[in-house]
């Protein structure tokens, strides 16, 4: 399969080369970086991107481009690179004073690539499509969307909702009179990239939307292609990739005519721990639910306390990362007092303290005849999951507790027996909901790998609900921190402890020299390809 699809990159590449007539970000034997082969000095405009995740669809209303930009397509409002909000399609918004109704006014210079003019109807359009999908892209409390004129958008929403341009800074406007079944595999947006062609497992292409109201970006032709970590790794190797994504565990890889960027993320690695014990439940889909050891509080804080996150950090991720204590490490909405000290005195107290004792001198303690065992599953062939269990696991067998670290075949077993197993799992977005959905009691059980732990707090949901349906954003972050942790209570390890966060990644990127690809903003969790939210910036330097 790797020698297929590098052959097939290679094949790309070169028909790229051809196609303008110089190097696809490359250089031949003869020529000079920039140049042919005459030696003409040329100025590249082609790059080839190898990427490991492929998305499911081009379809903003579907989930492309959720919690990024989706590139082909324009949104009303994005994000910045330090994550603040600017206009886009909008040139400005206003909201009213009971938090119901958002009026925006659109430029009126945006044209899809087909030639038509982008108005009002076609964001109208796009938000109740995208309403009606109930994919990942949540409009659940929207009451409508309408276009008053050309320029003129009114949303209505059913309650006040502080996520909401979070939420459409990363929903592309699509054309209402070419939307179709097949869009999402046929995008046609006004964004600075046109879409070109999907080969799927191999590869998409674009090229840049030389009409596009920001200005024509500087790299012309662009090919993303479908590696894995070490294939993209050995095309890196051989010259055939302009830009990898590859993991913390490969980083460390020198390679002449590339350098490495570690693009800081919120993309984080931790346990999953099942907070109910096993006593028949099912999930909504008829999967067992509970966990007879980490159904107590003091097995999940001990493991918390009981790991040196630096030490993980260093030696799993070779210095391309960093501990993680929450789901939003470094976010406004973060609250600082999640962070905990590795304790491996307390670890060992808390559990002695409610009665787990060795007794048998095999190195793990037991209670009432039940040993602090416990399986960590994670997807087959994911490194970096496999390496952070395994250091983790490592390090509790010191206090105690035996983690069994399995690696499945896919996510379709991870759902089946994450309700009941422990999942080394990854999440980290830019957008503040994500909180919600990690620990809203009414999301437990479901097969949306958001809180299969069954985690379940009124009080919890105060805070989530009053944090969305603040109208400030000071009043916003202040109820997503006290749902983190109030003094008493939380989500956070020192509290009920769901989750035990162990690192947060750098996304690790191989870029050929003289290749400049932008600022890049905070990345979200890798399934989003976060990597070319910003690709209308990247350009040629050298």
């Amino acid at each position: 399969m790797y020698r297929r699809v590098l052959a097939l990159l290679l094949s790309a590449a070169l028909a790229f080369a051809l196609a303008a007539c110089g190097q696809a970000g490359g250089t031949s034997p003869d020529s000079t970086p920039g140049g042919g082969s005459s030696g003409t000095p040329q100025v590249r405009d082609s790059v080839v991107i190898a990427i490991g995740t492929e998305p499911e669809t081009l379809d903003p209303t579907k989930g492309w481009g959720h919690g990024n930009a989706p590139i082909v397509q324009s949104t009303l409002v994005r994000y910045t690179a330090d994550l603040a909000f600017e206009n886009d399609l909008a040139t400005g918004y206003v909201l009213s004073d009971d938090g119901l109704t958002w009026t925006f006014t659109l430029r009126d210079d945006a044209y899809f690539t087909d030639g038509e003019r982008l108005t009002a109807a076609d964001a109208a359009f796009t938000l109740e499509t995208a309403k009606a999908a109930q994919g990942s892209v949540d409009l659940t409390y929207m009451e409508s969307a309408a276009a008053r004129d050309d320029t003129t958008l009114v949303v209505t929403l059913s309650r006040p909702t502080s996520v909401f341009l979070n939420t459409v800074a990363s929903v592309g406007i699509v054309p209402e009179h070419a939307y179709g079944e097949d869009y999402g595999r046929n995008p046609m947006g006004s964004g600075p990239y046109k879409f070109v062609e999907w080969r799927p497992q191999e590869q998409i292409v674009f090229t840049a939307n030389e009409n596009y109201y920001g200005g024509a970006p500087a790299i012309r032709d662009v090919t993303v292609v479908f590696m894995s970590e070490d294939a993209a790794l050995a095309a890196v190797q051989a010259g055939q990739v302009d830009v990898a994504y590859t993991s913390a565990t490969l980083g460390a890889t020198q390679v002449d005519g590339y350098h490495v960027e570690a693009i800081a993320s919120a993309d984080n690695r931790g346990f999953t721990l099942p907070m109910t014990p096993d006593e028949g439940l099912l999930s909504v889909s008829g999967y067992p639910v509970g966990n007879n050891v980490t159904c107590h509080r003091e097995i999940r804080q001990a493991i918390a306390y009981g790991i040196d996150r630096q030490l993980v950090a260093d030696a799993v991720l070779g210095g391309f990362g960093r501990p993680a204590y929450s789901e939003n490490d470094g976010m406004p909405w973060n609250n600082p007092e999640v962070v905990i000290e590795t304790d491996v005195a307390y670890a060992k107290k808390l559990l002695s303290d409610a009665g787990w004792v060795d007794t048998d001198g095999d190195g793990v303690v037991e209670k009432d005849g039940l040993a602090a065992e416990f399986t960590c599953i994670y997807p087959a062939g994911d490194s970096v999951r496999q390496a952070v269990a395994m250091a983790c696991a490592e390090q509790l067998l010191g206090i105690g507790i035996r983690v069994n670290v399995e690696g499945v075949s896919g996510w379709d077993e991870i759902t089946r027996r994450m309700f009941s197993d422990s999942v080394m799992m990854g999440w980290g977005s830019a957008i503040p909901n994500e909180t919600y959905y990690l620990y809203r009691s009414a999301g437990a059980l479901y097969d949306d790998f958001y809180n299969p732990e069954n985690y379940r707090s009124d009080v919890t949901d105060g805070y989530l609900d009053a944090a969305m349906a603040a109208l400030t954003v000071e009043e916003a972050n202040r109820n997503w921190q006290l749902a983190q942790w109030d003094g008493e209570t939380g989500t956070a390890m020192r509290g009920e402890c769901p989750w035990v966060w162990v690192v947060n990644l750098d996304h690790v990127t191989y870029v050929r020299d003289g290749l400049h690809i932008g600022d890049q903003p905070i990345h979200g969790h890798g399934h989003g390809l976060p990597l070319i939210q910003n690709l209308q910036e990247w350009a040629w330097t050298a």
